[in-house]
């Protein structure tokens, strides 16, 4: 892998969302007056959650795929992926007539199966008690030709996923902080490179549940921490470690890493709910569980992303409920 300057980062998350326009959602910017008052702040939502495939994902894999040469596109492709990723694989790859393969824990929930298997991709199954799947992509990618498509460890990845925080600014120009979800890194890494090209001032912090921590760890220590399948309710956040790519473009871009309980992930999916209506898988929480937490004191106005709503309804209920 080269090593990009700032300046050559920021211009690929600016191409990406030349190749993104017309094919990813804009996807709105939200507020709650409530949510103010509790906080203290100006709070703005960047909502991906209403993004094609229902979570930020697509814009990574639709950058990424789209420059793929017509020898791998015939070819296919191979991912892992928990379920988000797995999804924008698979309807990118429908979108541009690849044929995809998934890797997914036997786990995975069964709303982003459903759903990547109806985007026509085939899925391989497996139990992280095993294997991993990332060995599992790696034979296949070898043995059948596939190219692999990591869910967040590749530059177009990356920069696809930094469009999110790209538009938000485009619309809200004047944050002094960003909170981004994180779990292999991809969208804190893509997101922070974005808000660093348009305001370097502004405070970046990557929140991660208490139960899969490894990369706050990793930020604070500068060495590469890992987890092991973390028993948190946000799924998406589940990968165990940041990338080669990824960590130490968190280390050069990001300002802080803080983390939340699981209570108070169940806490802010409920209050997004019933408050400003909106479905949101608890990965895609992170940052309102973050504020309305105490676990982030807010300065400024305050963007948040919202990186999915693909929660199935047994999960929704529970939370609901609980």
């Amino acid at each position: 892998m080269k090593n990009l300057t700032k300046k050559q980062w920021v211009q690929h998350v600016q191409d990406a969302a030349q190749r993104l326009r017309g094919q990813a959602n804009k996807t709105p910017v939200m507020c709650s007056r409530t949510l103010n008052e509790i906080v203290g702040a100006e709070v703005f939502l960047k909502c991906e959650n209403f993004q094609r495939a229902g979570a930020f994902k697509f814009r990574g894999a639709f950058n990424a795929m789209s420059r793929l040469t017509e020898n791998q596109r015939k070819k296919g492709i191979i991912t892992h992926s928990s379920g988000n990723h797995a999804q924008a694989v698979a309807l990118v790859g429908r979108l541009l007539g690849i044929q995809t393969t998934v890797v997914m824990p036997f786990d995975a929930p069964l709303i982003k199966r459903d759903a990547t298997k109806a985007y026509g991709a085939t899925i391989v199954e497996y139990d992280p008690e095993d294997t991993t799947r990332e060995r599992i992509s790696e034979d296949l990618r070898d043995a059948r030709g596939f190219t692999l498509i990591p869910p967040y460890d590749h530059e177009d990845i990356v920069a696809g996923q930094g469009t999110a925080a790209l538009e938000l600014f485009e619309d809200i120009n004047d944050l002094a902080m960003l909170m981004v979800p994180c779990g292999g890194g991809g969208l804190l890494s893509g997101c922070a490179i974005a808000a660093k090209g348009v305001n370097p001032n502004c405070h970046v912090i990557g929140i991660e549940p208490e139960l899969a921590d490894d990369a706050t760890k990793s930020f604070h220590t500068k060495t590469l921490h890992t987890v092991t399948n973390p028993p948190t309710i946000a799924d998406g956040t589940r990968t165990p470690s940041l990338g080669k790519i990824t960590f130490p473009l968190v280390l050069e871009y990001v300002d802080d890493m803080k983390t939340v309980s699981e209570e108070a992930i169940i806490e802010a999916v409920r209050f997004l709910f019933y408050r400003m209506k909106l479905v949101v898988e608890p990965s895609g929480a992170l940052g309102a569980a973050a504020l309305l937490s105490g676990a982030v004191q807010p300065k400024g106005r305050v963007g948040i992303i919202i990186s999915g709503g693909n929660i199935d309804g047994a999960t929704m209920k529970t939370i609901l409920e609980s």
